[in-house]
């Protein structure tokens, strides 16, 4: 017999939604950064080392998306979890293993970019490959732990409280300091620490730029650093507040759990913020899409669709050459003491 924790909380018609939008969720993931793998694969001898960490965060989406949602979607329409508790374990574990690996990765992405914005062109280059297959290495490791760590006693993975997904069981944390340690010491490491330094590394980008929009007012270079400074601002606005906004509500609704019964909360109320943190894996392609004048032109060069005759990329030299990044690039913008401004590659965290 069903275990009531694995039955649907939720009216069957916002089960039918919530299948919908994980579908729709997934195949956007899925398209979106197979298109970034295969533009990086067929890229791979022009790719610079920070681009490693761009291809990453694309494998931990496409894992997400492969991994989990088939199992999320399928249960949602079932009305019921499928799988019992060895899914449910499954489920929570894949989805912390690869949720905690975005963020790190988006965090060194981001700490990455500020360093070669304010760093001069010969301290960038020094960033190899090397070094950053072992800050990939040292991520997937460190998600991994985190992931582990409710298997072998710290934590615990459960059903979350509308029925048809599973996390970690916050429920169980308001009276338990084994539990309550660990969720303190997740949020901190693997939530806000990430995310307050994303936001920094940002906000020091965005404050670079404008200080350099201010000295190249006076050498009558304004319409070029307007577009510089406006261009990076909006990128990391919108790397901010789609981060934010995708695990933000999720975090506070889980914290609240903590502290309070699982049946404080309406079932939709803690369906809608695990809906949006689910978004996250799709949205990175498109402000590629967006912010990248070479990524849009490899896109526009993909000629395969099911089934349809492939044709990756065209030969044109010059448009490789256009641009030196290739998606995940940096506007290397730094200040010499006669506020020069150089422009490398295309926008991305």
């Amino acid at each position: 017999m069903m275990e009531e924790q694995y039955i649907s909380k939720l009216h069957p018609v916002v089960d039918y939604g919530a299948g919908v939008f994980l579908l729709i969720i997934a195949i956007l993931t899925i398209l979106g950064n197979s298109a970034v793998l295969a533009t990086a694969l067929k890229r791979s001898s022009l790719l610079k080392s920070p681009e490693l960490l761009t291809v990453n965060l694309a494998v931990a989406d496409i894992g997400m998306a492969i991994s989990m949602y088939p199992l999320a979607i399928a249960s949602a329409w079932n009305h019921a979890w499928l799988g019992g508790d060895a899914s449910c374990i499954y489920y929570a574990l894949m989805g912390f293993l690869f949720g905690v690996c975005s963020m790190m990765t988006l965090c060194a992405m981001a700490v990455i970019r500020f360093l070669v914005t304010n760093t001069s062109k010969s301290n960038s280059n020094k960033i190899s490959k090397n070094t950053v297959h072992i800050l990939i290495t040292f991520i997937w490791l460190y998600s991994l732990l985190w992931a582990i760590l409710p298997l072998v006693g710290w934590g615990y993975y459960g059903p979350e409280p509308f029925g048809i997904s599973c996390t970690i069981a916050w429920s169980k944390f308001h009276s338990s300091s084994n539990g309550f340690s660990f969720i303190l010491s997740m949020f901190v490491l693997c939530t806000v620490l990430p995310a307050l330094t994303i936001v920094a590394c940002y906000l020091g980008i965005a404050w670079k730029v404008h200080k350099a929009y201010q000295e190249i007012q006076n050498i009558n270079r304004i319409p070029h650093a307007a577009k510089l400074e406006k261009k990076l601002t909006l990128m990391a606005v919108l790397i901010s507040v789609g981060f934010l906004s995708a695990w933000t509500p999720y975090a506070a609704a889980s914290f609240w759990s903590i502290f309070n019964s699982s049946d404080s909360l309406q079932p939709i109320v803690t369906l809608l913020p695990c809906l949006f943190a689910k978004s996250s894996t799709a949205y990175n392609p498109f402000i590629y899409y967006i912010f990248s004048k070479t990524f849009r032109h490899e896109i526009k060069q993909l000629r395969c669709c099911w089934g349809w005759r492939v044709h990756f990329f065209s030969t044109d030299n010059s448009a490789e050459n256009s641009v030196s990044m290739m998606w995940s690039g940096r506007d290397n913008i730094r200040l010499s003491p006669t506020a020069k401004v150089e422009s490398q590659g295309a926008a991305r965290h």
